[in-house]
């Protein structure tokens, strides 16, 4: 991995754009698996990406030349379960205390670049500050997410009470370590009608299963379809950067596809599965055998269906393509946004810059308030009017009206005439399911999948996974739950892989989003659905607070602006199984909490 002291094993397929660092600090939309230059620009083709084309390794053994190694402290310099960032020539190294044994890890997150020394150390794993995702200590592996790599593990000695730590100059550059992946060794895979794996859906759980399967030595064919022209990219960040480029926004490159044989068919319809023959069928009428299947279609979202709801310029914002569009449009003019929730208040923010003007209509009297309740809403909404924001809230649109098809202007119930040149539409979603209607696979009345924790459907060898399913959350008492998070969805994904190869895994993971708004973030962890209370430590005008949400004399989430790492700290004691009771929250002492330790 990263060390030089044993013989090397093979290198791994590491791709990173190094950021200038003056845009390193720039969370939201920094790193985040950006994948390479290269990425593929989609030309509308659906294609099958041949397992015979690999990438060049790189030299499997770094030279002695490439190593280095230094003493980073004195043994007494690090108290058990503290954490520091140390120099170590060509980067930084997290250094590690706990039990009495140091480890040295990579010290950023590599999904969006976070600082882990900033983090939560607990139970041998150290969570990210931001978004929550979790390394084991002991071998830099990622255990829980968002994002796709691991981290380096670095070899440490101890030498007269000096701690020294060794490691290559490539890990210390690339500061994220993809996993050994299995080869497919399935043959003339590009064209044959029957696949191993199939994976409807190329969204984060679609790809982390393929991953995963990789990862655990499964080298049958394996086959990833989605409705999209491009790769699998990184949705969450187009309703927060609405400017981003699709190679800015690819989750791995081409080259990554082609070199773990993950055959991926864009534009790729799924219209029926007939799971008595364990075949899918695609609009094109092309028919696929599998042996596994993964449903992760995702949902589509709801749109308006008022008067002039066919005008031009109005969007839900599902593609790169969709984002790109609204700011051209949107420069210098009159925005719209219908919805106050995260996607429609993410657009908003990011239009206050662009835009002449940006309103935004809302049907509850504050954004967010079944989320973050009525108070954080609120503070929220005084952020964005102090931006320029215009809100009407309590109403809904009743006509879009269009000058030669375009629109010009959206007409609400309250009779209010706004001046519109595009409109974002964010209402909600529903489960992309109708395709499965007459399968035999089980749909609840609202459309959603099943699953139970192993995340299989009611149909053997059919798994399902992400915004589609509803599953039992193990830390509320096994309710049923949809949680349409990117998070959820990737270990949804994971979960559901190891279950194909009959590892009997369960989900178990403690729900954690984020949003960001004016360079500002908001992150939450848990699931507050049904809260009957809030209480606010902090303060709410300033946006530097914490909010926790309890049910009865239970905490049930957690949602903080300007305060970390308490969001990953509450995750950890929630993932490890302990309850927080309202009375420990009420006085406002969270020494319990805020500790580093575990």
């Amino acid at each position: 991995m990263g060390g030089c002291f044993s013989k090397p094993k093979p290198v791994e397929l590491k791709i990173e754009v190094v950021l200038p660092e003056k845009d390193r600090g720039k969370e939201e939309l920094s790193a985040g698996g950006k994948g390479s230059p290269r990425a593929y620009q989609g030309n509308g083709t659906a294609r099958h990406f041949h397992a015979e084309e690999r990438l060049p390794a790189p030299h499997p053994y770094p030279g002695a030349q490439d190593c280095l190694e230094a003493a980073v402290c004195h043994i007494k310099d690090l108290e058990n379960g503290q954490m520091r960032e140390v120099e170590l020539g060509w980067g930084k190294v997290l250094l590690v205390k706990d039990n009495g044994e140091f480890h040295a890890l990579g010290h950023k997150c590599p999904h969006y670049g976070a600082p882990l020394v900033k983090g939560v150390l607990s139970r041998g794993r150290v969570r990210c500050p931001w978004h929550g995702a979790c390394f084991n200590i002991s071998t830099g592996d990622l255990e829980d997410f968002p994002g796709l790599d691991s981290l380096h593990k670095f070899q440490v000695k101890i030498e007269k009470e000096k701690v020294y730590v060794r490691a290559s100059k490539q890990a210390l550059q690339l500061q994220r370590r993809t996993k050994v992946m299995a080869t497919c060794i399935s043959p003339s895979a590009g064209h044959s009608s029957s696949t191993n794996v199939l994976i409807v859906g190329a969204g984060a759980a679609g790809l982390v299963c393929a991953e995963t399967l990789r990862q655990e030595g499964f080298s049958d064919r394996i086959v990833l379809c989605t409705l999209d022209r491009h790769l699998p990219y990184d949705r969450p960040k187009l309703s927060k950067s609405l400017d981003a480029q699709l190679e800015q926004l690819a989750l791995r490159p081409k080259e990554f596809f082609r070199a773990q044989g993950i055959e991926v068919l864009t534009e790729a319809q799924v219209v029926t599965v007939d799971v008595r023959n364990k075949k899918a069928v695609f609009k094109d009428g092309f028919k696929l055998e599998y042996s596994k299947l993964l449903l992760a279609p995702g949902s589509s979202p709801k749109t308006l269906s008022c008067k002039g709801k066919d005008v031009e310029n109005v969007f839900t914002i599902r593609t790169p393509e969709d984002a790109n569009r609204v700011v051209r449009l949107a420069r210098g003019r009159n925005a719209v946004v219908v919805g106050a929730g995260f996607l429609g208040m993410e657009v908003a923010a990011y239009l206050t810059e662009k835009a002449h003007s940006v309103s935004v209509v809302e049907l509850e009297e504050t954004p967010f308030r079944r989320f973050l309740g009525e108070r954080v809403g609120r503070a929220l909404m005084k952020m964005f009017e102090s931006n320029r924001v215009k809100f009407y809230m309590q109403t809904e649109v009743s006509e879009l009206r269009a000058q030669e098809g375009k629109l010009k202007e959206v007409v609400l119930k309250s009779s209010k005439v706004l001046r519109a040149d595009v409109c974002v539409v964010g209402i909600g979603a529903v489960p992309a399911t109708g395709f499965l209607r007459q399968s035999g696979i089980g749909l609840d009345s609202r459309g959603f999948i099943p699953v139970n924790k192993m995340m299989q459907t009611n149909v053997p060898g059919v798994f399902a996974a992400g915004d589609a399913v509803t599953f039992p959350l193990a830390w509320r008492n096994n309710r049923k739950v949809n949680i349409p998070h990117w998070q959820m969805a990737h270990a949804q994904g994971r979960v559901a892989a190891q279950n194909m190869l009959a590892q009997e895994a369960e989900i178990s993971t403690v729900p954690y989003l984020w949003t960001a708004m004016f360079s500002k973030s908001l992150r939450y962890a848990g699931y507050g659905e049904g809260f009957d209370d809030v209480i606010i430590q902090g303060d709410l005008d300033e946006l530097k607070f914490v909010a926790f949400y309890t049910k009865g004399d239970e905490v049930i989430s957690v949602a903080s602006m300007n305060y970390d790492p308490i969001v990953s700290k509450v995750a950890e004691v929630l993932a490890s199984g302990r309850t927080i009771r309202k009375r420990e929250v009420e006085t406002g002492d969270m020494s319990w909490l805020t500790g580093k330790g575990s």
